[in-house]
């Protein structure tokens, strides 16, 4: 079975959890785009759903599917998101951002009475690292950004190359404005202590550690989907 039909299967178990009238966060990735397509079946068919998606993508496709969608100021608190992950551990410790939309995606999910992760059973690992983590930075003084996040992970033990994502020849650039550097750490075996350095530097918005976030994840194998609680 090929990754779609594995994204297909967790997003179906996700559905599941959604219930009439709720507020939901909608998150951003090829994953969170097969929950939309199915949840926009369900909607067709009756169900009531206020959405806030976490990037102007899922925004759009929100819309073309028929979708209803508000922003998280006329709904700050939700029910339940439901979103993709890079990687996601044993104890729903997560990496988030290859799409690029981690800030609003962290918003969104502390916003949230729950998070449902949904993911193919090649994003589960031992210990979180593998995939490189994208950490947001603001635009201004990125030269002294970078360094001070190799200094940050230099104290924890981590080396590995920090590398501006691009888009084409250009800076990728979030909806909020922001660039994003991706850290190649490796394995990173204390996702805690790493979490709160980065949060100590002034030019780094977020980072892709989800921790204590999500209370669920639905991960889809070839066949079926099994799930990680904690």
């Amino acid at each position: 079975m090929d990754a779609r039909h594995m994204k297909i299967i967790a997003a179906q178990e996700a559905l599941k959890h959604v219930e009439h009238g709720m507020r939901l966060g909608i998150g951003t990735g090829s994953t969170a785009e097969e929950f939309v397509r199915l949840l926009a079946e369900k909607v067709a068919e009756g169900l009531e759903v206020r959405g806030v998606p976490t990037s102007e993508r899922t925004a759009r496709l929100c819309l073309e599917l028929g979708v209803p969608l508000n922003s998280l100021d006329e709904l700050p608190e939700l029910d339940l998101t439901i979103d993709g992950a890079d990687e996601v551990d044993n104890q729903l410790r997560l990496i988030k951002g290859g799409g690029g939309a981690l800030l609003r995606e962290k918003i969104v999910a502390a916003a949230s009475a729950r998070m449902i992760v949904i993911a193919d059973e090649s994003k589960v690992v031992d210990t979180l690292g593998k995939y490189p983590l994208p950490i947001e930075v603001n635009p201004f003084g990125l030269a002294a950004t970078r360094i001070a996040v190799e200094k940050c992970a230099s104290r924890l033990g981590l080396t590995g190359d920090i590398a501006l994502r691009k888009r084409g020849e250009d800076a990728y650039e979030t909806d909020g404005g922001h660039y994003i550097l991706d850290a190649s750490f490796g394995r990173i075996s204390d996702a805690e202590a790493l979490a709160a350095s980065l949060y100590s530097i002034p030019g780094v918005v977020e980072h892709g550690l989800f921790i204590n976030l999500a209370s669920l994840a639905i991960i889809a194998g070839p066949q079926s989907a099994r799930t990680i609680a904690v």
